[in-house]
This record gives C-alpha cells, sequence and structure tokens, in this order.
C-alpha cells in the first residue's frame, strides 16, 4: 500500500494538526499578535503571525478532511489505509527483524532548493511517512553520496516495540563502514 502512503499520511496528519492546533488561539496557548482590535481581530493576527505558511496549509487541509461531507471520503479511508499498512508491515515482520530503505527517494537536495514547491517537499518523504503510519521505530543513517557529491541516507526500521533491534543494526553499520564520519568525510 506504499503508493497510498503519501496522501494517507498528509491527510491523517493534517487532521491531527488542526484538531490539536485549534487551541492555540492566543486566548489560553501559544502566541498572542501584540497589536489587536478586539476578540475577533486578536484571533485573525494571532493566527496570521503565530502560524508559518505550511502549519497554515495542514490546518487548512485537515479542517477540511474532518468537515461534515468530506470525513468519510478523506479521514476513514485513510485511517483504513493506515491499519492495512500497519498490517503489511506486521506481515513482513515475520521473516525479518530490520528491514532496510532508502531515506528519500532521491539525494539530498540544496537547503532552500524546493521551499517553493510544497508538493515536490511532500513526495521527498514518500520512504519515510509508511514508518509514521504504522508507528514503527525507525533511523535514517548517512550511507554515501550521488553522482553530483550530495549525501544519500537508509532507514532502517524495525517492528514495534524493537528499538533497540534497529539501533544495534545501525550501530553494527556504523562499525562496518569505519564510522559515520568516515562517510561524511567523502561528501
Amino acid at each position: 500500500s506504499t503508493e497510498y502512503a503519501i496522501n494517507t499520511y498528509y491527510i491523517i496528519a493534517s487532521a491531527e494538526a488542526s484538531s490539536n492546533l485549534a487551541r492555540f488561539d492566543g486566548v489560553k496557548y501559544g502566541f498572542r499578535a501584540k497589536n489587536y482590535d478586539g476578540l475577533t481581530d486578536m484571533y485573525e493576527k494571532t493566527r496570521s503571525e503565530g502560524f508559518g505558511d505550511e502549519v497554515k496549509r495542514r490546518i487548512m487541509l485537515g479542517t477540511f478532511v474532518l468537515s461534515s461531507g468530506f470525513y468519510d471520503a478523506y479521514y476513514k479511508k485513510a485511517k483504513l489505509v493506515q491499519r492495512r499498512i500497519g498490517q503489511e508491515f506486521a506481515a513482513a515482520f515475520q521473516d525479518c527483524d530490520v528491514i532496510l530503505t532508502p531515506t528519500a527517494p532521491s539525494a539530498a537536495f540544496k537547503i532552500g532548493e524546493n521551499i517553493g514547491d510544497p508538493l515536490k517537499m511532500y513526495y521527498s518523504d514518500v520512504c519515510t511517512v509508511t514508518v509514521n503510519i504504522a508507528g514503527l521505530p525507525a533511523v535514517s543513517v548517512p550511507c554515501g553520496k550521488s553522482a553530483s557529491g550530495l549525501p544519500l541516507g537508509m532507514q532502517l526500521i524495525g517492528n514495534k516495540f524493537a528499538e533497540q533491534t534497529i539501533l544495534n543494526a545501525a550501530y553494527g553499520y556504523e562499525q562496518l563502514v569505519g564510522g559515520f564520519h568516515a562517510i561524511a568525510e567523502t561528501l
């Protein structure tokens, strides 16, 4: 179900962001705008000034997928896919202790390179969101560089509550390659 992971993750994460950040209105929790005229203006300015563009995008998407008429079409289906992804990982861990995947579908991009393209930024999470959806432990470690010299990462995923297993695997890999500093020096 990996092909549905990005959509599932952003539906669930946005719904959770919308729900959890609703309380940050500047009255009891969170940042409060300094200059405002009345309660409604305070709410608007507090949220406009206190949340960045990405947070606002997630709140708006989350509010939409949780709204009447769209809950069943989006959020409920995403929760079903979440359960299926968890079951697929559970089945895979019947045959292995650790799953190794790339951390991202491409090499690291330069700082600020994709900042104007949220969809490209979201897609860069495709290899890691399944782990979050399934509630599994994972660790990302450097494992080399691309032909253009940019860093590459690998992700070690463990079964539920198997944090020590993935940390041991990461440590074993670190020992095998002569330490992560050895990889970093080649970057």
